[in-house]
């Protein structure tokens, strides 16, 4: 599937910013099951200080807030060609040895509640592929999706004592779950092609589990569903923390207010953009100066 991207970040400062230094992760990655054939970002009130990949492969720009800055807008456009994969992205690869996904995080540190819901799993556990579908079911049980109830800071702990969130949560939840049983876990954040709209709100996060013999597997627990064709993953990480799309300090500016705009769409033969039917689930996962 070929799915054409554009994002647009706008920031608006209620003062002129003296100071501002923000971390990007918006560039998809090219990897197993999809590959990016162009992709640009400008910016407005900003400039790019540097490029590299971090510790997870995520390609990252460092830039800087013009001083007297009033509003910074980030504009990412791209097209990236999708195949099917059932969720499997493949054996690791990179910097971070596999042990460093075991490790509990701020987020996503087990407490009771995590435990309590692990114990109620009815499955094989030496069936790691068919367990971790059934603590999929159980978390999207357990935790009701419901915009406005967390924020970026939401552990999974507090997650599962309310049983309301979003992707994210969903994510931490079964992230934590799945590290009690040493399986590595990851966090992933990216785009999803809607099935009955191009326009969203922000972009989706689900989780990734290393399953010995398939190698990294997704699972989208607010749609219940494994990663598809529809899917563009462009960061990962050990929690969201790790993998968030804009992260960011400013001195000065005042109130800060954030504005979205993400369209994702198919792009077919001849330039068309196509439309398709179906149902997902996003968050807006933007953080910075006053995290939105």
């Amino acid at each position: 599937m070929l799915l054409t991207v554009s994002h647009t970040t706008r920031y608006v400062f209620e003062d002129p910013v003296s100071h501002g230094l923000q971390r990007l992760r918006l560039k998809p990655k090219s990897t197993h099951g999809q590959e990016v054939l162009d992709w640009t970002m400008e910016l407005t009130g900003a400039k790019v200080e540097a490029e590299y990949d971090d510790q997870h492969n995520n390609h990252t720009a460092l830039v800087s807030l013009e001083p007297g800055a009033q509003e910074v807008i980030v504009t990412c456009k791209g097209s990236v060609q999708t195949s099917i994969s059932d969720g499997v992205t493949g054996m690791h690869s990179g910097h971070m040895p596999l042990w460093c996904f075991l490790r509990p995080t701020g987020l996503t540190r087990a407490g009771n509640k995590v435990r309590q819901l692990v114990a109620s799993v009815e499955a094989d556990r030496e069936d790691t592929l068919g367990f971790l579908h059934a603590l999929s079911y159980a978390v999207g049980e357990a935790v009701e999706y419901l915009p406005g109830e967390t924020d970026t800071a939401t552990t999974a702990e507090q997650v599962l004592t309310t049983g309301k969130g979003v992707c994210q949560d969903h994510a931490h939840v079964f992230i934590s779950a799945g590290r009690l049983l040493d399986i590595p876990m990851r966090y992933v954040g990216g785009y999803l092609k809607m099935d009955d709209r191009d326009e969203q709100e922000a972009g989706h996060g689900w989780a990734e589990a290393y399953v010995q013999g398939l190698g990294w597997v997704g699972f989208d627990i607010s749609n219940k569903v494994c990663p598809d064709e529809r899917y563009i993953r462009v960061a990962t990480g050990c929690d969201y923390g790790e993998a968030a799309p804009v992260t960011g300090i400013s001195h000065g500016g005042g109130a800060t207010s954030l504005d979205v705009h993400l369209s994702v769409a198919e792009k077919l033969l001849g330039g068309q953009q196509q439309q398709q039917s179906g149902d997902g689930s996003q968050q807006q996962q933007q953080t910075g100066s006053g995290s939105a």
